[in-house]
């Protein structure tokens, strides 16, 4: 029964990717390795200090918000460490643009279609701010908004970022603590006030990345796939 439950999630993740393939109402083209994180993408993000990645699930907190709860996985294989990259609430970004520096996106869950949240809540384990995942259908607030510190025009695929939160200010990171069950041994994933000190460094890991042709950008994305 397990290992059905097991195929069954598997499938569902895989369905929804290839849903995303087809909404995309483009042609695709193969190209070289895209050089920059765009608009559109699906990704997972690992943190580079603990080398776990971002994961939510339907899972709700028991303290705090009560909403659903955002960790860090050790797993690299987990459907549910996809994050959709989004424009501001009610804002389009163009598929396949770079993501600027210093540009404010939304991460949406793809398995929950709920979006990386903070607010002034405390975390369960450490006591720093909470992370959730939180909206309907892929909308939600200002809360759901992210800024992107990097040190070029855009975010490279392979450099670390900062993720800060508009509404609060704090930055994405991990407090080093681990859940008991019902998600045992997954990392407590939190917004803190200092970067210096904390692991606050991510990276684009595995996932699917959609960027413009070289042959024709007007008409034509590329979308690379690697390790999903």
């Amino acid at each position: 029964m397990m290992n059905k439950l097991t195929e069954l999630n598997s499938n569902v993740g895989f369905l929804l990717i290839i849903y995303i393939l087809f909404s995309i109402s483009l042609h695709y083209t193969h190209g070289k390795a895209a050089e920059y994180v765009t608009c559109g993408s699906v990704l997972k993000l690992l943190n580079t200090d603990y080398k776990v990645r971002l994961h939510s699930h339907d899972v709700k907190y028991g303290t705090g918000s009560g909403q659903q709860s955002v960790t860090g996985t050790e797993s690299q294989e987990d459907v549910n460490s996809h994050w959709v990259i989004k424009g501001e609430t009610k804002k389009q970004c163009v598929r396949g643009e770079p993501v600027k520096c210093g540009s404010s996106i939304r991460l949406t869950h793809l398995a929950t279609n709920k979006n990386l949240h903070s607010h002034h809540f405390s975390s369960p384990l450490s006591g720093n701010q909470e992370v959730s995942a939180y909206g309907n259908e892929g909308e939600g607030d200002t809360g759901d908004h992210w800024v992107v510190l990097c040190d070029g025009d855009a975010w490279e695929r392979d450099e670390k970022v900062m993720l800060k939160h508009v509404d609060t200010d704090v930055y994405l990171s991990v407090s080093g603590q681990t859940y008991g069950r019902p998600i045992n041994g997954q990392h407590e994933i939190v917004g803190v006030q200092w970067p210096n000190s904390n692991p606050v460094h991510w990276k684009a890991s595995e996932g699917l990345f959609i960027h413009p042709s070289d042959f024709n950008p007007k008409k034509q994305v590329h979308i690379e796939h690697t390790e999903l």
